[in-house]
């Protein structure tokens, strides 16, 4: 409670400072950091407890306790403050008040809250106190979001969010009534078997999954999320994308927990709104420009994965069968954490080339390795991350989950059909993401600068650089010793599966971390080996005449001949043609010595630029045929009302009594 306590009025001060002084932004910081650590110590000291075990916070006006932490709260409590007190020093040199004097205090403020309001609904074991969190994230969210209010796109951005999230929310409302009417209570509690009627059971675990869905991004109900990412500043990008959605993905892991009985439909839905979120996440990305945007899609692809995991968990339960449960869930949230660091690390790392380029264009990036080497080597570290490659965190938490959706086709348990979908889905995946970020890497920070922006760039300040150090540290931390979080992993299952669980059926004994620790030393040890003779041989050849490569035929090569993003991306987009339709604007080339002419190309959003949006065109056309009625003349809104009276008063009148007397004998 201190530690939400400090962040909610972190930004407080500063709102009575002057819009240049830096002080108010350096005492933000501070509450925030302070906060963050007395989070983390709290968070710490929950998961010391049994596993059971709910420490509870009671609150009298409620006659109940609203609030209490178990092993599987700490489990996200964890990056919410890591991100909220590393998000905050990077803002200093990201965000600095004397640069933003119209927004920089709002953006502390409402950073602030949205950390405590994440907090407070991780924490909540009542209905209210969790709409409560929930509402406070989501309008500090807005906020952060349509912190560049000036700018169209960033207005837009957030009307779309703030639309989104709050359709969301209406149904979170829904979700809650019902749960007050079939159990009698607004606690987050056990239900008993046979309690509630299984029509009811299906109505909250769809009403769960629409409502939670929104906020985690899931596809369909994605379309917010890449305009939303994109036009945020980066590092309320890195905490939408790193912690914000995690927020949908808690409330259906732990809402899930509570409903007796799943169906093995459940877990196969969850597994197929999964494996779509991720393929068609990584095939959107692929087709992207802006940098921003393309990490966006990442974050639904990575979400269909932790959905992938959380399915297989839910097969275990209908299936009887704790391995599939443990492998599942435990894939799930450590992917729940990896992708907070990679994902952040990734979006701290775009920041800071926006910071020095002033673009977020792919295309016209490039060479930044040069000049930004600590940022292009930070950047490396989470692209190889999520691609899901050792020796980094994202490998350990896809092998829990192909592990457990190979299990599945060994048995003929019920879930199969969903597996033998998935386990070929995620290797897609993971091939698809590395074609990605080789475009990305490739674009941006290798080759020769494509244009001036990208000649006189500059590493960011050390409170940039310092956030994206810690959080590549962490990634590297995990993959090379996972054993170091499998108690952790232990702890969070065991608070979400009833009753206790054998010691067979822990992370460490289902899968050879130790094993795993070692292939990942011994990768880091070869990487080193063959970096070490690169070096040397580099250093040997700069003594050497130095020549100019084979330039096939051209005598004076430019930087526009290398390969674009664009480009390179060209076969895999054609490829998956019939989902992204591409539009290309090709120009027209006429005579020997044609005019300047550019080729440009775009990847419409599935969901908003041909569903949502036509639809709300067509409907508003459709609607314009009602605005004769609006004559702005007084005797005819009289008229309607006359008309409104008489019908209603007719609806009154014993229409039938009349016409049976009048036709009687």
């Amino acid at each position: 409670m201190l530690a939400i306590a400090l962040a909610a009025i972190s930004g407080l001060p500063g709102l009575c400072m002057g819009r240049s002084s830096a002080w108010g932004q350096r005492i933000a910081a501070g509450m925030m950091v302070l906060g963050a650590i007395a989070g983390l110590v709290a968070a710490g000291a929950g998961l010391g407890a049994e596993q059971h075990a709910v420490s509870s916070f009671p609150w009298p006006a409620a006659g109940n306790s609203v609030v209490g932490i178990d092993a599987l709260s700490v489990f996200f409590l964890i990056p919410i403050f890591l991100m909220g007190g590393l998000g905050s020093v990077y803002g200093l040199g990201y965000w600095p008040q004397h640069r933003h004097p119209g927004n920089g205090r709002s953006v502390r403020l409402f950073w602030g809250l949205v950390v405590a309001g994440m907090a407070l609904l991780v924490i909540s074991r009542h209905a209210m106190a969790f709409l409560l969190g929930w509402e406070v994230m989501a309008l500090a969210a807005f906020f952060l979001v349509s912190a560049e209010d000036h700018r169209r796109e960033c207005r837009r951005a957030g009307w779309l969010y703030l639309i989104a999230t709050h359709v969301g929310t209406l149904t979170l409302f829904a979700l809650f009534a019902l749960w007050r009417w079939s159990t009698g209570s607004y606690a987050f509690q056990l239900v008993a078997p046979g309690a509630i009627g299984m029509g009811t059971v299906n109505a909250l675990f769809f009403l769960a999954l629409v409502g939670f869905g929104f906020k985690a991004g899931v596809m369909p109900l994605h379309f917010w999320l890449p305009s939303a990412h994109a036009n945020a500043p980066s590092h309320v990008s890195a905490m939408m994308s790193g912690v914000v959605l995690k927020m949908g993905i808690y409330g259906l892991v732990r809402f899930l927990s509570l409903l007796p009985d799943p169906p093995s439909a459940w877990g196969g839905l969850i597994l197929l709104l999964g494996a779509l979120s991720g393929l068609l996440g990584v095939v959107f990305a692929i087709g992207q420009h802006d940098l921003k945007r393309l990490l966006a899609y990442h974050s639904v692809e990575n979400i269909g994965i932790i959905l992938m995991g959380l399915g297989l968990a839910m097969l275990g339960r209908s299936a009887g069968r704790p391995e599939w449960v443990v492998l599942g869930l435990a894939g799930c949230l450590l992917h729940i954490w990896n992708h907070c660091l990679f994902k952040s690390l990734l979006f701290l790392c775009a920041g800071a080339v926006v910071h020095s380029a002033h673009t977020r264009e792919i295309d016209r990036l490039g060479g930044l390795a040069r000049t930004m080497p600590w940022t292009a080597a930070l950047f490396l570290v989470g692209a190889l991350a999520i691609c899901g490659l050792p020796p980094l965190n994202g490998f350990v938490s896809e092998l829990f989950i192909y592990l457990g959706l190979l299990q599945t086709l060994t048995t003929t348990a019920t879930g199969n059909s969903a597996a033998v979908l998935a386990a070929p889905v995620l290797a897609a995946i993971g091939a698809l993401a590395v074609a990605c970020f080789v475009k990305a890497y490739g674009a941006v920070f290798l080759g020769s600068p494509r244009t001036h922006v990208s000649v006189h760039t500059h590493e960011p300040p050390l409170s940039m650089r310092g956030p994206m150090g810690v959080l590549a540290a962490c990634c590297a931390l995990i993959g090379l010793a996972p054993v170091l979080v499998s108690p952790l992993l232990d702890a969070a299952i065991s608070s979400w599966m009833p009753g206790p669980q054998p010691a067979a059926l822990r992370v460490g004994v289902l899968v050879p971390l130790g094993t795993v620790s070692a292939v990942s030393a011994s990768l880091v040890a070869l990487i080193a080996l063959i970096a070490a003779l690169m070096a040397r041989g580099t250093r040997r050849s700069l003594a050497l005449p130095r020549q100019g490569t084979w330039d096939c035929g051209y005598a004076l090569p430019t930087s526009r001949m290398q390969y674009s993003a664009s480009s390179f991306a060209q076969l895999i987009v054609a490829l998956f043609h019939w989902v992204l339709r591409p539009r290309t604007h090709r120009p027209a080339i006429h005579g020997l010595f044609p005019a300047p002419a550019q080729m440009h190309s775009h990847v419409d959003d599935a969901v908003l630029d041909r569903l949502l949006v036509p639809t709300g065109r067509s409907t508003r056309q459709w609607l314009h045929r009602f605005r004769w009625f609006q004559q702005g003349l007084a005797q005819h809104y009289l008229l309607y009302i006359l008309v409104t009276v008489i019908l209603m008063l007719s609806a009154l009148m014993p229409i039938e009594e009349f016409f049976a007397g009048l036709f009687a004998r």
